[in-house]
């Protein structure tokens, strides 16, 4: 599954208009993830949270907005994931209060609402998470790129969920502006996060 959502990442980056190259290499290069301002991947992300509230990006402008995948029962990546999200923002101190975490199922089967509010916010109690029909779910992956295969257990509900593993970095603006590969450590994201945030 890494060595998918490396692919992924790496292909993101690609998209990158040309004019925007010089943002990677060079005394430019401001960010630890990979600066993808300008690229097409997003969306409005039209979902449902673990409250039953509708949600879109647009909710959450003046804030910087993270948008991860992964399901409840993953037994490693997801739940790596959401602690150093929870451990980046809460470096920020203050700061922290305008970083939105956006947690998108694409285990929708088993990940009902009720398990998402019990899952998500038990990392810090103001992330989010997402669901919402399949057609609604396929349309968000498709906008962001983002892989997921169920593949199968021993038992019909002990299957797992392949998908991609990096996150999306949203400016209070509402512009895509980071992707963030799998296994960043807090302190870079966190600084990546802060200066967004002070930009």
């Amino acid at each position: 599954m890494l060595a998918r959502a490396a692919a992924v990442v790496l292909a993101a980056a690609a998209l990158l208009p040309l004019g925007g190259c010089d943002q990677l290499t060079g005394a430019q290069r401001t960010f630890n993830a990979i600066d993808v301002t300008g690229g097409p991947m997003g969306g409005e992300l039209r979902l449902t949270d673990h409250n039953g509230k509708p949600r879109s990006l647009a909710d959450f402008r003046g804030k910087v907005v993270v948008v991860s995948f992964g399901f409840t029962h993953c037994p490693d990546v997801c739940p790596t994931m959401l602690a150093d999200l929870a451990a980046a923002v809460k470096q920020l101190g203050e700061e922290g209060t305008r970083v939105q975490v956006l947690f998108v199922t694409v285990d929708p089967k088993r990940d009902k609402p009720e398990l998402l509010r019990e899952y998500v916010p038990a990392f810090n109690p103001a992330f989010l998470g997402l669901t919402g029909d399949d057609a609604a779910l396929e349309k968000v992956r498709k906008d962001f790129n983002v892989y997921a295969n169920v593949r199968e257990g021993k038992t019909p509900e002990s299957y797992s969920v392949d998908h991609s593993a990096q996150m999306f970095v949203f400016d209070s603006g509402g512009r895509i502006r980071l992707v963030v590969p799998p296994g960043m450590a807090p302190q870079a994201l966190a600084s990546d996060l802060r200066r967004l945030l002070n930009s």
